[in-house]
């Protein structure tokens, strides 16, 4: 999968395993440049959840016959690929959900109601995306407990460092903060935070949807104490979403959902929970999502995690070389010569036009990029101060010529707009 002595990818080879970019609309080829919203599938991935259900259907842990034994041990097998993917301990501190988004809410149901009182203080930052604001604002609500913000530095790219400070001064009982920004890309040095928060008495919950699947994530080293992410940002299926949580903090915490398969034994007046992780999964889940997620990862795995870091770094940063050479574009985040610190997702804007017009011309050009506050309304309306801003995001199988041709959609953009070229970018 990688070529080369500085290991660059494959990326034709790697393309070939992704049906959907071969192809053609409009006679223009799929320029996809949307994977922050959701990311492509291989063909290995397509075909297992083909195979589960042609081969082995059936319910798990329900079943001694054959198919059923067959499909509760490749969705157990998944669980224990996705804990060594990230580091965790072992799959008992891996529960599947249906997404990140949902993930976090059970966080917030679970051991968030048990040990959140009134007046407990729950800290997030400005950058973060709407699934993890809006469960904290029902809870404090619910509560009566405050949300408190980090802010972002006066380059609105980064967190400002005084701003952590003043706000874990306040002692709050959880800390829940994004690894990478889906807006600004910006990737924030989490295990710093977590460190500190720690020392204050605080869980923390990391939103990693836009870190797992593009570069090596380590929860032991992080240290953090919750983390959600998506299956369907990663090669995976839509409808699979995971939330690693440590043994001990799970042992302790009731679960917030019941039915079947999350009980060892129901009365009439009462029941015993389930074993972990099966104790915080009720009713039947979504078998074939987790056992295609188990191949997304070994897919990964065989690339190399820091080989797709690095990829993206490099594409990332080539990107943002041609954006600043474009007059009346404003890029938004961390700049080319802060690379590490940012994660392969440029928003931005053309001077006069917006996002949506925007982004229906590059689809017109047969590029797929989003357009909007990215599901993160407070940042992109509150703190930027725009309606809406264009995004282009990159993984595994984007090259070079992807944003060459988003470069040369920028130039139609212009010509439909009558927007003359100026002598300098602005960024």
């Amino acid at each position: 999968m990688v070529k080369g002595s500085d290991m660059e990818l494959d990326v034709n080879g790697i393309r070939r395993d992704f049906p959907i970019l071969g192809t053609v609309q409009d006679g223009k080829p799929l320029v996809y440049l949307d994977s922050a919203a959701t990311s492509q599938k291989p063909k290995k991935v397509i075909a297992a959840i083909s195979r589960y259900y042609r081969k082995y259907n059936a319910n798990i842990h329900r079943g001694v016959y054959k198919i059923s034994i067959e499909a509760s041990e490749a969705y157990e097998k998944s669980k224990t690929k996705v804990a060594k993917f990230i580091n965790a301990g072992s799959m008992e501190e891996i529960i599947y959900t249906r997404n990140a988004t949902e993930s976090i809410n059970l966080v917030a149901l679970s051991w968030a109601e048990q040990n959140i009182r009134s007046g407990d203080h729950i800290l997030l930052s400005e950058l973060e995306h709407h699934s993890n604001i809006v469960p904290w604002q029902i809870l404090a609500k619910r509560k009566g407990a405050v949300i408190d913000y980090i802010r972002l530095d006066s380059d609105m790219a980064e967190l400002d460092a005084a701003s952590v400070d003043r706000e874990l001064k306040k002692n709050p009982k959880i800390v829940a903060i994004t690894q990478a920004s889906n807006v600004l890309g910006t990737i924030v040095d989490v295990k710093s935070i977590a460190k500190e928060a720690h020392a204050r008495g605080a869980a923390v919950l990391v939103d990693a949807a836009q870190s797992v699947p593009h570069m090596p994530v380590d929860v032991r080293d992080i240290d953090c104490d919750f983390m959600a992410f998506s299956g369907h940002k990663m090669l995976g299926p839509t409808g699979i979403g995971v939330l690693y949580a440590k043994k001990r903090i799970l042992e302790e915490t009731s679960p917030a959902l019941g039915g079947g398969d999350m009980i060892k034994t129901v009365g009439f007046e009462t029941f015993v929970s389930n074993d972990l992780p099966w104790k915080f999964e009720a009713g039947t889940p979504n078998i074939e999502g987790g056992i295609a997620l188990g191949v997304a990862v070994d897919y990964l795995k065989r690339i190399g995690m820091q080989n797709i870091r690095d990829h993206e770094k490099r594409l990332t940063k080539y990107a943002l070389g041609q954006l600043a050479k474009q007059s009346g574009v404003s890029v938004f985040g961390p700049d080319a010569d802060d690379i590490d610190h940012r994660c392969g997702v440029i928003s931005f804007e053309i001077d006069g036009v917006h996002p949506h017009d925007v982004a229906s011309i590059f689809d017109q050009e047969g590029i797929a990029i989003r357009a909007g506050h990215h599901c993160a309304m407070p940042l992109v309306v509150n703190v930027l101060k725009r309606p809406a801003l264009s995004r282009m995001s990159f993984y595994l199988y984007n090259k070079q010529s992807d944003v060459d041709a988003a470069i040369s959609a920028i130039g139609q953009v212009k010509r439909i707009f009558k927007i003359k070229e100026a002598a300098q970018a602005k960024v």
